[in-house]
């Protein structure tokens, strides 16, 4: 212990006289020249013990931060009274005898006989006080007494006698402690001081007290989840362990906490492993001293999480491009605006307008003006980590527009156009670049404001894209174009028309194929619907196109003589039989109803015996059994077609053409891929050239009478 000045040369004594109960933690100390010693260290305040009462006074009272340790590493904190002691003046007369009735100088009183003082004569006489110390905490107070022994000589009134020290009154780490210190004399003198006990800052405190010494973190990662272990912890003791995102814009981070009691371990699932999570913890405390730690901020596997979770927003409401980057860390990023004509072409950098990426609010383009060709690219790590573009919001411009850079004081033009800026004298591009009178034409528009400004420096310097409207120039060059055709195509019939009989012969197959008794007279067709709405309108908007092109079209169910009374299946096999002796077409036209019909002929099948060999290798040879065909219900009109349409579409018999609503069904089952399939109303060009068969040549069939019949089914299916 430290003592002000050099009556401080403190000399410990034991606490163990006779009547004393001070507890063995507490300890008493005088400076030279001084006897003092504990009477009472666990007093009810106010009712001070009898003592002498003579001419001891209080000078000061100083508390200074102390620990009281039951072993060298289990310390607690606690304040040490320091008390300046002085005669008072009425006790200050020279050398004045003292009489034998003063108490405490032949007998020690309760305390038992006193020693002589250390350098005085024991004829000398002394003076005896009694000090009652009191602290009183939030929760707690207490109350010590302590008897002092001095010399009267060679003192004089009112100077120091010495320091009398005591320790210590206990008190939580950080809370406030109000020390009084009184005598017994007559003038009743107090001294109160308010004095803060040290928390977990004061360097002996982390050292010694076991609330302040901060656990250790161990991170342990694994391919699911994260094993953080808190080593070091005191048992017993209460920490907190906090898992938060570390990011400079956050003003309180927010993250998660666990309390527990001694050393502990965590999970943490590995899909919430960011490189701004960071692991704190902390002992129970008041203004504890905590340990941080940010393990992750060179993982991998994190920062691909993080970039998976980051998005670019664009905003171009105003006249200026503005765009937000959210993501749950700071990221390191550049913002690069670009120029994309084409939706999977390169986007080239715009120069001089990247910029940081700060914060998560909405970060302006200065002076860049949105079009739909613009994009922004976020750069890290010298890669392209997210693109946003503009090209699915109305504004103005084409994608077809050409950029061009402008640059001041030259006022020269280039065109940005694969990674460079070729000059305008020398501009060429795939089917674009013109040069000559394009370089004049695009010089006129930029001088004359028709090209629209991108991007215009604020400070009125650098360069200025212009975007200007290909489209305008190459539309009197593609009128050229046609012209050019159109007198080749011209030429062209004039050497036809030189050769009359093949003219002749072409005309002839013209009123052949298109003639008015139809392109499809004389054929004949069975089509095979299942027995549901949709199929049956898209059957009557078939039957009624096809009719005027000539086609007889016998269709099932809804047609034959009998039917109702013989059910479906005898006059399917009837028609069926025809269509095969007569080289006739069977449309089979796929519905939901009957391609579950399909499935399930399939099923039927495959669960018989030996029908596993049939369905691995269909062909000609190796066809089903026609005794292995499953039983169906005699209304099921499909199934029963299915019947007899597998078996000869194994055996490579017959024509079969497959019509499968596109918009209802979207594959053909297997059972039927043996077939040519065609996709209504898509295919219905190559549909009707099916139906014709290969012994016609029809060549291209008329546009608007495909498209006509397309939409006529369209509306039949939509109903």
């Amino acid at each position: 212990m430290r003592a002000p000045g050099r009556l401080l040369l403190l000399a410990l004594l034991a606490a163990g006289a006779a009547g004393g109960r001070g507890t063995p933690r507490d300890t008493l100390a005088c400076s030279q020249g001084l006897a003092c010693r504990l009477l009472d260290t666990d007093m009810l305040c106010g009712m001070e013990p009898p003592g002498p009462g003579h001419g001891l006074a209080l000078a000061e009272l100083r508390l200074v931060p102390a620990l009281r340790c039951v072993e060298p590493m289990a310390c607690s904190p606690c304040l040490e009274a320091r008390l300046r002691l002085a005669l008072l003046p009425a006790t200050g007369e020279p050398r004045r005898p003292v009489p034998s009735g003063i108490p405490g100088v032949e007998d020690g009183g309760e305390g038992g006989q006193w020693s002589p003082v250390d350098g005085a004569d024991s004829s000398q006489p002394n003076v005896t006080g009694l000090l009652m110390l009191s602290g009183h905490a939030y929760a707690s107070s207490r109350c010590v007494a302590v008897e002092v022994q001095a010399p009267l000589a060679p003192a004089l009134p009112g100077r120091p006698l010495g320091w009398v020290i005591f320790q210590c009154f206990e008190a939580p780490l950080g809370s406030e402690l109000h020390v009084t210190a009184y005598t017994n004399s007559h003038s009743h003198q107090r001294l109160n001081q308010w004095q803060r006990v040290p928390d977990c800052s004061w360097p002996e405190a982390q050292a010694h007290v076991p609330h302040c010494q901060v656990p250790r973190l161990q991170v342990s990662p694994g391919p699911k989840e994260v094993v953080v272990e808190v080593q070091g912890a005191a048992v017993g003791h209460s920490y907190t362990l906090w898992l938060y995102h570390n990011q400079s814009h956050s003003a309180g981070g927010s993250g998660r906490t666990v309390t527990a009691s001694g050393p502990m371990n965590y999970s943490l699932p590995a899909d919430e492993v960011l490189p701004c999570l960071c692991l704190q913890v902390w002992p129970e405390t008041q203004d504890p001293p905590r340990a941080t730690l940010c393990p992750f901020s060179h993982d991998t596997k994190a920062w691909e999480r993080l970039w998976a979770r980051s998005q670019l927003v664009l905003h171009a409401g105003g006249q200026e491009l503005t765009c937000s980057l959210s993501a749950p860390c700071d990221l390191p990023a550049e913002l690069v605006p670009c120029w994309q004509p084409e939706p999977t072409g390169p986007c080239q950098a715009l120069p001089g307008l990247q910029q940081p990426a700060v914060g998560q609010g909405p970060q302006e383009f200065g002076g860049l003006r949105p079009h739909p060709n613009l994009c922004v690219q976020v750069w890290s790590g010298g890669q392209v980590q997210l693109t946003q573009c503009l090209r699915e919001k109305a504004l103005p411009g084409r994608a077809d527009d050409l950029l061009l850079l402008e640059r001041r004081g030259n006022a020269s033009l280039c065109a940005l156009e694969r990674g460079a800026c070729t000059p305008l004298a020398s501009f060429t591009s795939t089917g674009a670049g013109h040069p000559g009178l394009l370089e004049q034409e695009l010089r006129r528009d930029v001088a004359e404001g028709q090209c629209r400004q991108v991007w215009h420096p604020e400070n009125g310097t650098g360069v200025v894209l212009w975007a200007c409207p290909l489209h305008k120039y190459l539309r009197t060059r593609w009128a050229l174009a046609w012209m050019g055709v159109l007198l080749g195509a011209a030429c062209l019939l004039l050497l036809l028309l030189l050769k009359k009989e093949d003219v002749k012969g072409w005309l002839k197959s013209l009123r052949a194929d298109y003639g008015s008794e139809g392109p499809l007279r004389g054929r004949r067709a069975l089509l095979v619907h299942a027995a549901e709405p949709v199929a049956e309108r898209a059957a009557c908007a078939l039957t009624a196109a096809l009719h005027p092109l000539g086609l007889a079209v016998a269709v099932a169910p809804g047609g034959g003589s009998g039917v109702a009374a013989w059910g479906p299946l005898p006059w399917l096999h009837a028609q069926h039989r025809r269509a095969l002796r007569d080289g006739d077409t069977v449309i089979l036209l796929l519905s939901p109803a009957a391609v579950a019909a399909a499935h399930r002929w399939d099923a039927g099948v495959g669960a018989m015996p030996g029908a596993g060999a049939a369905k691995s290798s269909p062909g000609p040879r190796h066809g089903p059994n026609p005794n292995d065909v499953p039983n169906v219900a005699p209304c099921e009109a499909f199934a029963a077609a299915l019947s007899c349409a597998v078996p000869a579409l194994t055996a490579g018999n017959g024509r079969y053409v497959v019509a499968r609503l596109e918009a209802l069904v979207p594959a053909v089952p297997p059972a039927l891929r043996a077939a040519p399939a065609f996709a209504l109303p898509s295919e219905m060009g190559g549909f009707l050239k099916a139906l014709a068969g290969p012994g016609r040549r029809w060549g291209r069939w008329p546009e608007p009478y495909v498209a006509a019949l397309a939409e006529g089914l369209r509306r039949a299916v939509g109903e």
